[in-house]
């Protein structure tokens, strides 16, 4: 099951073509994934301010649960943070702002508490992405490069081209740090498989900038409260390998965050760290949503997979669910119990 190679929505522009659209804007809202990742947050961030800079305001809105260090990191950038499942929204939304900047994703499906009022803003909206799967109607005007390992790196060249300046070295520290924060944890920490020279470049780039990368580490993976172990604890106890040990299969249910203290954030990294046993190719988690009931039963599945000949397409497999992401990263939301969900994703990795 070889990985996908090209977005199945297409770019309508390149860099300068939206670096040119964005530079007229005014007033702009910025939007991204709710439980936003150190890559939406980079994203957000960085062309926010770069918008600053041009005389704009810009403002981001967020989906929680939000992690401790995101507001840390945002400064004095106008934000909201909206709460997972309730519409988003503000006073005349669709009037407001004559600029909507979508950054790492463009599923309707992963911007759903935004669906609201952001069709209305469909032909003044730009989006930026990386991912394999996205819905064209979200922006009319889009820009995706599946060969960047962030967004961030496909957000770089815009930045600079907007502030005329020639190379990412060039960037104020508080556009750099929030490109490179995006690199660095998309490709944890330049361990994964979508590292390529021209990552390494930026993040070259970014650190002669000025970024410190030892206090973006520590900002970011050392903050970690005692909760987010125990909850490590169950879902470890919870593991089962399936056909022939190629795939690994953590569970949680409400049950473990209510009884841990622990939130939706402390997930991140449990499948990734299963992918250290030898025979593991696919390592996924599956968490109930706090969105679940007994009637109407949500599961939210992580999927990582290895590089190699024989990669599993993690995005080809969760686009059977509805969802998708990357070759070797994806998730998708599913309208049924643990047991289920388990069942259908085997399935589909049979």
């Amino acid at each position: 099951m070889g990985p996908s190679t090209k977005p199945d929505w297409g770019s309508t522009h390149d860099a300068r073509g939206i670096a040119s659209r964005l530079s007229s804007a005014r007033r702009a809202v910025v939007v991204t994934h709710g439980k936003p990742d150190g890559d939406a947050v980079g994203s957000t961030l960085a062309i926010a301010r770069a918008l600053a800079l041009r005389g704009a305001w810009a403002e981001v809105w967020y989906i929680g649960p939000v992690a401790p260090w995101v507001l840390e990191l945002v400064g004095k950038v106008p934000r909201r943070v909206f709460e997972s499942g309730q519409a988003a929204t503000g006073p005349g939304a669709s009037d407001a702002y004559d600029t909507l900047v979508c950054v790492d994703t463009g599923t309707w499906s992963q911007l759903a508490e935004f669906k609201g009022w952001m069709p209305a803003l469909a032909d003044r909206a730009v989006l930026i992405d990386h991912h394999l799967h996205g819905d064209p109607d979200v922006a009319s005007t889009r820009l995706v490069d599946t060969t960047c390992a962030s967004c961030t790196q496909v957000l770089s060249p815009v930045v600079c081209d907007m502030l005329g300046l020639a190379s990412p070295a060039d960037l104020p520290h508080e556009i750099a740090e929030p490109l490179y924060l995006g690199l660095a944890t998309d490709t944890g920490w330049f361990r994964y498989s979508n590292v390529t020279p021209e990552t390494m470049r930026l993040a070259g780039d970014l650190l002669r900038a000025g970024v410190d990368h030892t206090r973006l580490y520590r900002i970011i993976e050392q903050q970690d409260q005692p909760a987010r172990w125990k909850l490590l604890g169950r879902a470890l106890s919870s593991l089962e390998l399936f056909h022939g040990g190629r795939v690994a299969v953590q569970a949680l249910r409400l049950s473990d965050f209510a009884q841990t203290g622990a939130d939706r954030n402390d997930t991140t990294g449990f499948a990734d760290m299963v992918l250290a046993v030898a025979s593991v190719q696919a390592s996924a988690v599956i968490s109930e949503s706090d969105q679940s009931t007994p009637d109407a039963p949500l599961c939210k599945i992580s999927l990582r997979t290895k590089p190699g000949p024989d990669a599993i397409d993690a995005n080809r497999v969760l686009g059977g669910l509805g969802g998708g992401g990357h070759a070797r990263a994806a998730g998708a939301k599913v309208r049924a119990s643990i047991d289920e969900t388990r069942r259908r994703l085997l399935e589909l990795l049979a």
